[in-house]
């Protein structure tokens, strides 16, 4: 609770300390000494001194004379006896029943939304996670700072208040339910304490004098010393403090950055310390270089050294008080008591008042401790947080008045401490009655805007200031906590004062209603858009609170007949302007309409009218109570006056429909916006459909023809709908079609929008679920999608999970997108086209997606609206104006119109509309007469529309219209609809006749019926006829499509033989192709058996020429793109630390750990290597061209974006045709006799040995011969290697050695992370290294998916490796020769010990695969002659390759062994096979070799198993790299995933034995004395003996780390992580490492790093130690993945964690719990593995382009 100081129980002074306090102890126990005086005398005394370094404060050392000077002594005078022991005897004796956890910025709290009673109760993490609502409906969110837990208040939760914390009897306390009681003398000795401390407290805080203490406090001599402090605010931004304390002080740019961090703290901080004349120079520099023209001056004061030291010490005080409040009951009261103590006979308020009004001129660090004394003493006794709460309301005004004009968050202000307070029901009761709550919050909020009252008392914010708005915000939301919970029972001053506070509420709607008045712009556009947001915002502010009291007025009966007439009044008074204008008449079929002349397209309209929708809500919850019946006992009919009250809102839909019509054009965007709102799910609610309601009330209250008269008049369309033609405009008619087309729709809303409880007798889950199958309509939605266009409640719910199972199945997403919502086919019928909450977007995407869904099973199209709700007694009226005249006279029109094909006149969507109010006034008279007898329907839609409309001979009715209708070939779409209404038509006739016919209409009425049925019957027939030939028609196209296809794959096989996706087929064509006679051992790829090359003509297209080219070594290069890069993927020591420059490493021998390692990949498309110069050279030139746009790669770096799927690339691959090589059996078979691994040996030996001294160090080297077989050395001479066969070297064109250089330097420069440098020596190493890195990356990553090792790469993987190792291969003719002899010569070093050099590694210290790939690809430089280009021939390279494999093998094999020496065996199976007895026989050599510490008694089977399962992963590599450098096919075995068959496969592919310890066995006589060497090794003998420990053998395969299944416990692990380099209790922003689970401390200064004389965030400079700069991290608190790569490069990517509705949820906005998607996961894994993530990185930014880039540097 409070800051770093607190001691916890058992803290506190030394025993040592407290013999020194004696007599001061004893002095303050003496009953004669005033206790405050001498109280002040010791702080006078001792405070000053303790506090006297404020420049540089030593923070320990100042609280270890505080505890000894003052607080130990005051401690034991309070307790009587030693503070530690009295305290933990305190502490264990109970605790109390409320949590009170004060929550800061960033924690996540938890809410139930099954028993929270609303939103705003929330638990703390450690009490849901000990409650039952973990197992409930809970919401999670981060904590915006300065809430509470509400484990313990019985008022917040409607069940399960407590968790088993805080349950009575879950401590040790032998009392239930009570906190220990303190004895009398404690509470005596508290009385005396606590009254000096908190006045000392309260005087110190609100002192005002800079120079002078109180008297009392002054006993010695003043000096000067003062301080320049300067105090923080929200204006000035951190870098602009920091320059301003650097050019006034002339500080270093450290301390500068010291202070700012200090000051934003703490709130304050001195800068400056001297005379006082100085430091007021020093306050006059920082105001001058702080202010401009646009920003005040900070705020800086020089205080007295002891004014700031007091003050200093009085927070101490204050958070010493705030930890005794813990731990008694009795101490809470006692403070709380002194606190709300006023002076007797003084005006002036109590202390806790006092400092409640100073809050605002209050620093932040004092704020602070203010506000968590408050928490820990008010809010823990119930008692005293009502009278707190009284307070409170006392000085309401000021203190919002004082917080409004503070610039602070409000966070940080004593006002935020109002929703503890009012969300509580019955303090909420106590304060609306006593202290007449609602009327003091009202009347502030109109006392903080009266700049915004215009000269008519109406609201206008034209130039408003946002930050004082978002202040204001802060009273409107008190008014929603306090109208939060309903109350159950009302007394008769709850209802006088909640009335009261209505009518005062209602004078701010009154300031709203017809605000921001706006007129049509006519001629000239508008200049400035006006500003339109603030009014929009209050109205979204303010929505949930109208609601809110008309919920308050419902639930009482004459409390809500009451509220009306006042709302009614209101309104009334607000509607009177108008009145003076004379009334203009409107004739139209007969009817008559006297109405006030007013135009909107002319005379002044408002879109804000909350009185006048206030008032059509509390109507509605009239008519659904039954209390309208009452209604006339309160407003009499004269006083209604119901064309008054229809007309506001009729003129805002009027405004809307001109708005569509675009005759507002000219008034800008801001009209646009603002209608937008009006109809948006924000606002609607109080806005939108309270307008349609309103008309609903005036067409249930008016004459229907007069209320339509006044609609035509409104609309402006009085003309439109007489006989004489309006205009030959073009434009004008335009406008008349849209106006006419948006009054229809609003009379269609008026008539069948009944889904309001109130207007028809249906409840809100009715509602809710009307509304989801509309959306559903439109396409399946996910869960945030529909909560988003669903309003929200006071408890922000939306009543979505109620309902959503009865209307829509729940479709589950895959591994990316989400889950979705689709609607059962039975909800369907419920579509209604016209649904007013739908955009006109909206409505034409589900009128479509029904009408398809109708084509696909054979269905009509027409789309008639469902039956409407029966409208509820007082709402009945509505439907009499469908069958009045004017509606009749209306529908004949325009059906007239599209009959006689006066196109300009009308347009198919007002036909449309036409037919839906046709169909509604059909089903509402089908309805009547289904219900009523004829008789007494006096509904007559069908008679009217069957009338003449006039008596003219050419009269029509609408039933003839619409028979003509159909023949209309503009409306072909209608003809169903029309179809339909015709059959309702008949179907009404013959209810009608039914009724007055029983009998014989029963029996025609069937019959006409099976008349329908049978003529619908061959409608449909026809439908299912033409569907058939559709479906044949499209069958016969798909077959000639595919045989189209197969002709094309014939035509074009080689592009198909490209890709290996096809498991190994094409392996088998192109086998047939290049031998018709396969032999047995074709598929061999080492020794003299070794099979034939498969290579086929391979020709590829450029990319960006588009042009086709064969690749030959002679001809111009052709490249691949390409990105390498530095990749710890298969790390086996992430602790291991790497070198970030490469200057001096030597990157030949790769360490088993793999610890970091060049990876190269490619997306696999292929350009001429000049199209590819061109292209780079293009972007190079667009680049410098716009030097200020943000690029998201590197062109420095020679990084640049595939031009055709826009992948991150650095490099190209030039594509190196493979040369075939055959193998002339006979001559193999000859070699094979005289070759064996001895000979070659001598034969290498002799070779090495002969060439300059030079080559090996300076220095001779004994070569002693390996074998005393065979011809000695005489015999052999220096050219002997050439005698097995040579043949000339390749001969590469000059751009494809052009390119080899370029994609060997870009190796040898990202790989070490040095400057490019064609001539050094390690270029040839990174070579063989990244080939060897990747083929073992490409390994790891089929393993990991359990793919088979051949024909399941992806073509793009497939093409990289291929071109890379024959890159691997070619590279060396671009070195010099003796410079590879020279690598060489150190590899087998490591084989041969007499090759061992100084700095050649052990045996353990190397990875064999990256030994072989480097021998391999080396030992052609053996071939070397300075006259002639040599390279070893088909049989010389086939024994090369096979010599070096097996010698690699057996050493690896020897790595294996030894490194399960110390293998405990898992289960006792004796196993006698013969690989076992070999194992067994081979390590009691081992064991003679290492002197017996190699032990004898590891079994043979468990050896076996441990060589067998440990040497898999390097035989697949050696497989993959064989097959890609010589071409051989692999065995159908390898093509498949099959533990057995792979390693049997994998043995005859690698001319390996199947029992590997065969290999020691056939070249003993040769390998014994190497055997010897190896097991000499000091490192290995060290190994053996436990001293060191070796690499494991497979390695683990890496994965991401195992993460909770459960969201809430990764934000558990959170919230209890402490930054190690920071000691306040700030909050951080924990991250998680997914690599290697470290949690870090991101986003702040403290854990920033150094690195390179660069600042590096926590995230960053992990990143470079753990990914070598590519990482992936999780942030916690906010639930999003950070994929970074290097310092200036990053991404934001979607958590693997899921909520139930298969969503994501970044920023935790939703709050649903969260849970682990494997899947997911497992992507993010692959990402890894395939080295994907820069490519991810790179395509987000480009995707996500923005303006302001985030630094990522400090991560």
């Amino acid at each position: 609770m409070a800051d770093g100081a607190d001691r916890g129980p058992a803290a506190g002074a030394a025993g040592g300390r407290a013999p020194a306090q004696a007599p001061e102890r004893a002095m303050w126990c003496d009953e004669r000494f005033d206790f405050q005086a001498t109280f002040l005398q010791c702080l006078a005394k001792h405070v000053p001194n303790i506090y006297s370094a404020e420049m540089d404060p030593l923070a320990e050392k100042q609280e270890e004379m505080v505890q000894a000077a003052i607080l130990y002594p005051l401690e034991c005078y309070l307790f009587g006896e030693d503070p530690d022991i009295f305290l933990e005897k305190l502490q264990q004796s109970g605790t109390s029943q409320l949590c009170g956890k004060v929550f800061k910025g960033g924690e996540t709290t938890y809410s139930c939304r099954d028993c929270a009673v609303d939103p705003t109760c929330v638990l703390c993490i450690d009490c849901f996670q000990n409650s039952i609502h973990k197992n409930h409906r809970y919401k999670m969110h981060s904590s915006t700072g300065g809430g509470f837990c509400d484990c313990g208040d019985t008022e917040a939760w409607k069940a399960g208040p407590l968790c088993t914390k805080h349950e009575p009897g879950a401590s040790s306390s032998p009392k239930e339910n009570s906190e220990c009681q303190l004895n009398e003398e404690i509470m005596e000795h508290s009385r005396r304490v606590f009254p000096s401390v908190i006045r000392y407290i309260v005087d110190m805080l609100i002192w005002e004098e800079e120079k002078e203490l109180p008297v009392e406090l002054t006993i010695r001599e003043k000096v000067d010393s003062y301080y320049c402090v300067l105090f923080n605010d929200e204006h000035h931004s951190y870098d602009h403090v920091i320059y301003s304390l650097q050019r006034a002080l002339g500080c270093e740019l450290g301390e500068a950055q010291l202070h700012t961090t200090a000051i934003d703290k703490e709130g304050r901080r001195a800068v400056k310390a001297g005379h006082y004349a100085s430091c007021q120079e020093a306050k006059e520099e920082i105001k001058r270089h702080s202010e401009n023209v646009s920003q005040r001056p900070l705020h800086v004061e020089v205080l007295h050294a002891d004014v700031m030291a007091h003050q200093k010490f009085a927070l101490r005080l204050g958070s010493w008080l705030n930890k005794l409040m813990s731990y008694s009951s009795d101490f809470r009261q006692i403070f709380c008591q002194i606190c709300l103590k006023e002076e007797a006979g003084s005006e002036k308020p109590c202390f806790i008042s006092k400092l409640m009004l100073w809050d605002a001129r209050l620093h932040k660090g004092a704020r602070k401790v203010l506000h968590e004394l408050i928490f820990s003493s008010f809010f823990m006794e119930m008692e005293y947080k009502k009278l707190f709460a009284v307070e409170f309301v006392k000085y309401y005004k000021a203190l919002q008045k004082e917080y409004i004009s503070d610039d602070h968050d409000r966070v940080l202000s004593v006002t935020a401490l109002s929703v503890q307070m009012f969300t509580v029901p019955t303090l909420a009761r106590h304060l609306i009655e006593e202290q007449n709550v609602i009327t003091t919050i009202t009347e502030t909020l109109l006392e903080v805007l009266p700049e915004y009252l215009d000269k008519n008392d109406k609201f206008n914010f034209q130039g408003y200031s946002q930050d004082k708005l978002n202040r204001v915000y802060s009273v409107i939301y008190d008014l929603r906590y306090i109208l939060v919970s309903k109350p159950t029972v009302w007394t008769d001053r709850l209802r006088e004062r909640f009335l009261e506070g209505f009518v005062s509420f209602l004078r701010i709607l009154t300031c709203m209603q017809g605000m921001e008045e706006i007129k049509r712009q006519i001629g000239q556009h508008i200049e400035v858009d006006p500003d339109w947001e603030a009014a929009i915002a209050i109205q979204m502010q303010l929505k949930n609170i109208l609601l809110m009291f008309q919920e308050w007025c419902a639930c009482d009966e004459e409390l809500l007949l009451r509220s009306y007439r006042e709302c009614h009044r209101a309104v009334m008074r607000c509607s009177t302007n108008g009145r003076s204008r004379e009334k203009t008449v409107f004739h139209l079929c007969g009817h008559t309409l006297e109405s006030r002349p007013y135009r909107v397209s002319a005379d002044p309209v408002s879109i804000h009218l909350p009185l006048s929708r206030t008032l059509a809500g509390l109507h509605v919850r009239l008519s659904k109570t039954g209390a309208i019946s009452r209604l006339h006992e309160f407003v009499s009919p004269e006083e209604f006056q119901v064309e008054l009250l229809v007309e506001y809102p009729l003129r805002c839909l009027v405004l809307v429909a001109q708005v569509a019509a675009e005759m507002w054009r000219r008034n800008g965007l801001s009209l646009i916006s603002q209608v937008f709102y009006y109809q948006d799910v924000k606002c609607r609610e109080e806005m939108y459909d309270k307008d349609i309601i309103m008309l609903q009330i005036g067409a249930s209250l008016m004459d229907p023809n007069q209320f339509l008269l006044l609609i035509l008049q409104r609309y402006e369309l009085a003309d439109a709908f007489k006989k004489i033609k309006p205009t030959k405009d073009q434009d004008l008619i335009k406008q008349y079609n849209v106006l006419i087309e948006e009054m229809l729709q609003i009379l269609i809303y008026v008539v069948g929008e009944r889904y309001v409880p109130g207007i028809s007798n249906v409840t809100k889950e009715d509602v809710i679920m009307r509304e989801i199958i509309h959306l559903l309509c439109i396409e399946p939605m996910a869960h945030s999608a529909i909560t988003k266009s669903l309003p929200e409640n006071e408890n922000n719910e939306t009543g979505l999970e109620n309902v959503i199972d009865k209307v829509a199945t729940f479709k589950k997403p895959g591994v990316s997108g989400h889950g979705v919502y689709e609607l059962k086919d039975e909800c369907l019928k419920e579509f209604n086209m016209f649904f007013y909450h739908y955009t006109k977007t909206q409505h034409s995407k589900a009128e479509h997606t029904q009408k398809k869904r109708r084509k696909q099973e054979n269905r009509d199209e027409a789309l008639p609206p469902p039956s409407p709700p029966d409208f509820s007694p007082a709402f009945s009226n509505v439907v009499r104006i469908l069958n009045c005249d004017v509606m009749m006279h209306i529908l004949r029109t325009l059906l007239q119109r599209a009959v006689e094909l006066e196109t300009h006149l009308w347009t198919e969507a007002m036909i449309q509309m036409v037919l839906h109010l046709l169909s509604l006034g059909l089903l509402e008279e089908k309805q009547q007469l289904q219900k009523s007898p004829e008789e007494e329907v006096t509904f007559d839609f069908y008679h009217k529309a069957t009338r003449m409309g006039s008596s003219a001979l050419n009269a029509v009715n609408v039933l003839m219209l619409l028979e003509k209708l159909k023949r209309v070939p503009q409306l072909e779409a209608q003809k169903d609809t029309v179809n339909w209404i015709l059959q309702m038509f008949d179907m009404v006739k013959r209810l009608r006749e039914k009724s007055s016919l029983a009998t014989v209409g029963a029996t025609s009425g069937s019959e006409a019926a099976k008349g329908d049925e049978s003529s619908q019957e061959k409608e449909k027939a026809e439908r299912k006829r033409k569907a058939e030939a559709a479906r044949l028609h499209r069958q016969k196209i798909m077959a000639q499509m595919s045989a189209l296809q197969r002709n094309f794959i014939e035509t074009h096989k080689l592009l198909y033989e490209n890709t290996l996706e096809a498991q190994g087929k094409d392996d088998a064509i192109m086998e047939e192709e290049s031998t018709s006679s396969a032999i047995d051992y074709s598929r061999i790829a080492l020794g003299p058996k070794r099979g034939p090359s498969v290579t086929e003509k391979e020709v590829l297209t450029c990319i960006l020429c588009q042009e086709e080219q064969e690749v030959k070594l002679e001809s111009a290069a052709m490249v691949l793109s390409a990105c390498v890069q530095k990749s710890t993927a298969l790390t086996q020591n992430r602790s291991r630390i790497l070198e970030l420059s490469g200057d001096t490493l030597d990157p030949l021998f790769m360490h088993p750990d793999l610890p970091c390692g060049t990876h190269t990949g490619s997306c696999g498309h292929v350009m001429h290597a000049a199209c590819w110069q061109k292209y780079f050279e293009a972007m190079q030139l667009n680049f410098r061209q716009r030097l200020h746009v943000e690029q998201i790669f590197d062109l420095e770096n020679g990084e640049y974006l595939c031009p055709l799927c826009k992948s991150l690339c650095n490099t190209v691959i030039p594509i190196v045709p493979l040369q075939a090589q055959k193998i002339n059996s006979e001559d193999a078979e000859a070699v094979a006799q005289i070759l064996s691994l001895a000979r070659w040996l001598e034969t290498v030996t002799v070779r090495i040995s002969g060439y300059s001294v030079k080559n090996i160090k300076g220095e001779k080297q004994s070569l002693p011969p390996f074998t005393n077989k065979g011809t000695g050395n005489s015999a052999l001479e220096f050219h002997s290697i050439l005698s097995f066969g040579v043949q000339s070297s390749a001969k590469y064109s000059s751009s494809i050695k052009e390119m080899l250089i370029l994609f060997a330097t870009t190796i040898y420069r990202v790989g070490l992370k040095v400057a490019p440098n064609e001539a050094d020596s390690r270029i040839p190493m990174m070579t063989w290294s990244t080939c060897a890195f990747t083929i073992q990356c490409i390994e790891n990553l089929l393993e990991t998916e359990g793919k088979p090792l051949f024909g399941s790469l992806q073509n793009r993987q497939h093409s990289g490796l291929k071109a890379l190792v024959q890159f691997a291969a070619a590279q060396r003719t671009t070195s010099p020769q003796l410079l590879i002899q020279k690598h060489l010569i150190r590899l087998l070093g490591v084989l041969l010990p007499n090759y061992k050099g100084e700095d050649t590694p052990s045996l353990l210290e190397v990875d064999m695969f990256h030994i072989l790939v480097g021998a391999v690809l080396s030992f052609p430089s053996l071939y070397w002659e300075d006259a002639v280009d040599l390279q070893p021939s088909s049989i010389s390279s086939a024994y090369n390759h096979l010599y070096l494999f097996h010698l690699t093998t057996l050493a690896h094999i020897m790595q294996i062994v030894i490194s399960s020496a110390t293998e405990s065996p898992t289960a006792h199976t004796s196993d006698n096979s013969e690989e076992a007895q070999s194992a067994q026989s081979f390590c009691r050599e081992v064991c003679q070799y290492t002197s017996g510490c190699f032990s004898q008694d590891i079994p043979g089977w468990l050896v076996w198993d441990c060589v067998k399962k440990g040497i898999m992963p390097y035989l697949r590599c050696a497989a993959l790299f064989f097959h890609y450098l010589l071409g051989v096919s692999p065995p159908e075995e390898l093509l498949q995933v099959s533990e057995e068959g792979q390693f049997k496969a994998l043995c005859s592919y690698l001319s390996l034995p199947t029992n590997l310890f065969q290999l020691f066995h056939e070249y003993w006589d040769t390998v014994n004395p190497l055997l010897q060497r190896w097991c000499a090794d000091p490192v290995v003998l060290s190994c053996l003996k436990g001293k060191s420990i070796a690499i494991r053998y497979p390695r683990k395969r890496n994965h991401l780390i195992e993460l909770p299944e459960d969201y809430s416990c990764l934000l558990n692990q959170a919230s209890q992580f402490r930054c190690p380099r920071s000691s306040d209790d700030e909050q951080k922003h924990p991250v998680l490492c997914l690599f290697c689970g470290a949690m870090l401390c991101s986003q702040n200064t403290c854990c920033q790093e150094l690195v390179n004389g660069e600042e590096l965030g926590a995230c960053t400079s992990h990143a470079l130690q753990c990914g070598a700069g590519v990482c992936m991290f999780l942030k916690i608190r906010e639930c999003k993945v950070v994929l970074i790569e290097g310092k200036t490069r990053g991404c934001l990517y979607p958590a693997p964690y899921l909520d139930e509705y298969g969503e994501t949820d970044p920023g935790l906005k939703r709050g649903n719990p969260l849970h682990l998607c494997q899947e997911r996961y497992r992507k993010l894994h692959l990402l890894w593995q395939q080295h994907c993530i820069i490519e991810e990185i790179a395509r987000s930014q480009e995707t996500n382009q923005i303006f302001f880039g985030f630094n990522w540097q400090l991560l």
